[in-house]
């Protein structure tokens, strides 16, 4: 195949094949599950989304897996907060995670483990680590060895050095180097029973980057092809998994790492102490799910995006203009796209390149233009076969259209009728008033030769 991926690791695009011929093992980090979901989240997983999508429109098989975070110190904290249980903190933020992701078009992993489930896979390649010189005890903790481990750094592409110029000089709580992570964590007394586990260190609970380490290797392999998560995870988390999975099984980990850009709003880092910070229900207040993914899979995934709601509207306004095609001609029925047609061979080479699904999205007004020209019912399916490989155009134009309106549909299609019989009785003046107060409540009419329909005002 002629896909070709930025790998992270190696700082440029290199061709794709997976290990095992036809079959692609995928491992993306999934969210920490102590409250809702924000924007960044839903950057990440619609970025994955059309990864594993467009490979399974490639002819490949996908095994995907997606871990979910359930114990970690912001859950344990917000549990004890709350007065519930980890575990009932945790069943219900992975019920809200997938409310979200499922509105927005996330299709669910071959597998979503949990953290809590995988403790003794954990513990497994900690006890490897150690009796491989790579860990050492400092108390009833567990630490990383990292200057024993030979290439720490690789990944972020920074030296020991560097990557100690940039750590504080603070108490290093048992550490023999700053830079050095804990794998195991002893329990603490006002910690509740369920955060702990007993284990050959006594009652404690894993480190965060051990859990990865553990449920990738378990469920994918010792090696495996694609490795991905948002760029704020390639330091620390991602280098320090790269040196507990190789250090413990003395295999590279993953061939290829994606990460895809942050989120910026209005041009500044999404931060909750900015108090810039939305979650994805939020969003979805203002905003219709499918929109939100246009918006996030028009940008390139390594891109910073830019998070406005000037933005969200233009994209609002761009996703009509592809429904509107759709609305106008009844899409032809596509069972296999032809990749040899030329606007579907454009769309595969810019996803071939790295998903490129700007490039890819420009096709997709290319079509809509040419099905609003020729009123080809096959331009029509195309548009709506490619769009479908993205995770869009899926749902029904004209619900989409009219999707938010304050007038329900029988009160505007009984004032459509009025204005045709004002027009009939050649009273424009009145005609043109119908138009103008509908306008005024938020609902555009088009005329065309069949007759007149509605659809919402952006």
């Amino acid at each position: 195949m002629s896909l070709r991926i930025h790998n992270t690791l190696s700082r440029e695009l290199q061709p794709f094949a997976p290990l095992e011929p036809g079959h692609v093992r995928m491992y993306v980090c999934g969210i920490t599950v102590y409250d809702l979901c924000h924007i960044g989240h839903a950057r990440a997983n619609v970025a994955f989304d059309v990864v594993q999508r467009w490979l399974r429109a490639s002819g490949l098989r996908v095994t995907f897996v997606r871990n979910i975070t359930d114990i970690e110190d912001k859950i344990i904290r917000r549990a004890v907060e709350n007065g519930e249980t980890v575990r009932g903190l945790t069943d219900r933020m992975i019920a809200e995670m997938y409310r979200d992701f499922d509105a927005l078009g996330i299709e669910r992993p071959t597998f979503d483990p949990r953290a809590t489930d995988y403790v003794p896979q954990m513990l497994d390649i900690v006890q490897k680590l150690e009796g491989k010189g790579l860990a050492y005890r400092a108390g009833d903790d567990v630490n990383y060895a990292v200057r024993k481990f030979p290439g720490y750094g690789k990944l972020s592409g920074k030296s020991l050095d560097e990557l100690h110029a940039g750590t504080r000089v603070a108490v290093l709580d048992g550490k023999d180097d700053p830079l050095d992570f804990v794998l195991w964590k002893s329990a603490k007394p006002t910690e509740p029973q369920d955060a702990q586990w007993d284990s050959p260190y006594g009652r404690g609970r894993p480190g965060w980057h051990i859990e990865c380490s553990a449920m990738s290797c378990a469920l994918l392999g010792e090696t495996f092809d694609i490795h991905g998560g948002g760029a704020d995870l390639q330091f620390p988390h991602h280098e320090n998994e790269i040196a507990q999975s190789e250090g413990a099984h003395g295999v590279p980990l993953a061939r290829f790492w994606m990460h895809n850009g942050f989120v910026n709003i209005d041009n500044e880092k999404m931060s909750k102490s900015l108090g810039n910070f939305f979650t994805i229900r939020e969003v979805l207040q203002q905003y219709d799910a499918e929109t939100l993914r246009f918006f996030i899979v028009r940008a390139h995934y390594r891109s910073p995006l830019n998070y406005s709601d000037a933005h969200l509207d233009d994209a609002r306004g761009a996703l009509k203009r592809l429904y509107t095609a759709l609305d106008a001609v009844a899409p032809a029925p596509v069972e296999v796209i032809d990749w040899s047609q030329p606007q579907a061979a454009r769309f595969k080479a810019a996803m071939d390149e790295d998903f490129g699904t700007p490039e890819a999205v420009a096709v997709l007004f290319e079509l809509a233009t040419e099905v609003n020209k020729s009123r080809s019912a096959e331009a029509a399916g195309l548009l709506k076969a490619l769009a479908g490989t993205l995770g869009l155009l899926q749902g029904d134009p004209k619900a989409f259209l009219q999707a938010g309106a304050t007038l329900d549909e029988a009160a505007i299609a009984a004032l459509i009728q009025r204005r045709a019989d004002a027009k009939a009785a050649r009273d424009f003046a009145q005609a043109d008033q119908i138009r103008k107060d509908l306008l005024a409540q938020g609902v555009v009419l088009k005329d065309s030769p069949t007759g007149t329909t509605w659809e919402v005002a952006q």
